[in-house]
């Protein structure tokens, strides 16, 4: 099953899912926060449901946020219609798909370099899409720093396809990841209580 079967199948029970840790969620926005501008254009990829976007939307000129799933991104046109926000603009696209616009002021993904194919070539891909000095802001599940059952257990769901193709790093290795690519880490860390779903505000360094 591809990523957008997977998700497109997902989507109605993922948008009637509330989110887990909401202090941990809005804490997340809110750091993010910090290098926004008033001017910035700001890709979000994995938008999903388009919540985030939404939230981000009044920091920034523009957002154009982007998700491989149709079925995903029908609830999320739905909701900007609902919120009646103008500065959004959802696109079904990969990842590694390059985006009109480029390159962008900052870089948006939640929960999201887990899932790619290739983490290495995600970021690369990722720093040629940013202005020299702009922010890549993520937050990552680094599954090699949770519980050791935690993997196998995915691997069952996977086989009956209840889970997602996925990548098993630890947030050292998110971290030197992002060093390779070319980045400069800003800041590194974690909100609530869940330590393996890494924060990291890397920067492209200015020219």
């Amino acid at each position: 099953m591809d990523n957008a079967r997977f998700w497109d199948r997902a989507a109605t029970k993922y948008a009637a899912s509330p989110i887990k840790d909401a202090k941990a969620y809005e804490d997340t926005l809110s750091q993010a926060r910090k290098y926004l501008h008033a001017d910035d254009h700001l890709l979000e990829v994995g938008c999903g449901t388009g919540t985030t976007a939404l939230k981000l939307a009044e920091s920034v000129r523009h957002i154009t946020a982007t998700d491989v799933s149709p079925g995903m991104l029908a609830f999320a046109h739905r909701k900007k219609t609902q919120a009646q926000v103008d500065n959004v603009t959802f696109l079904q696209s990969e990842i590694m798909a390059p985006v009109a616009g480029a390159p962008f002021d900052v870089i948006f993904g939640s929960s999201i370099l887990h899932l790619v194919d290739d983490l290495d070539a995600t970021l690369a891909h990722l720093f040629a899409q940013l202005k020299p000095g702009g922010y890549l802001i993520t937050k990552t599940a680094c599954l090699k720093n949770m519980s050791v059952l935690i993997p196998p257990m995915i691997r069952v769901m996977q086989f009956f396809g209840k889970a997602p193709p996925v990548l098993t790093f630890s947030t050292d290795m998110l971290e030197e990841a992002f060093r390779n690519a070319g980045f400069a880490l800003v800041e590194t860390g974690h909100f609530g209580k869940n330590r393996s779903a890494h924060f990291v505000v890397a920067q492209r360094p200015p020219e």
